[in-house]
């Protein structure tokens, strides 16, 4: 196991645990209804993601499988 030659100083230690810190999320404006959200996400206002509708899209989806096993 690897042993340290020499005591870590205290401004190395400070140095490296000041990196620490929270940044804010970068927000960006949706084009359809402007509002505030992470960029390459969907839209929790309007559900659209690049143009498309996708939030009912895959509620579809999930729907239809359901069906099916409860149909098998």
């Amino acid at each position: 196991m690897a042993v340290p030659k020499r005591k870590t100083s205290k401004a190395r230690q400070r140095s490296r645990s000041a990196n620490w810190r929270l940044t804010a999320p970068g927000l960006s404006p949706c084009p359809r209804c402007r509002e505030l959200r992470p960029s390459h996400f969907v839209c929790p206002g309007c559900g659209h993601y690049r143009g498309r509708d996708v939030s009912a899209a895959a509620g579809d989806k999930k729907k239809k499988k359901k069906q099916e096993k409860r149909e098998s």
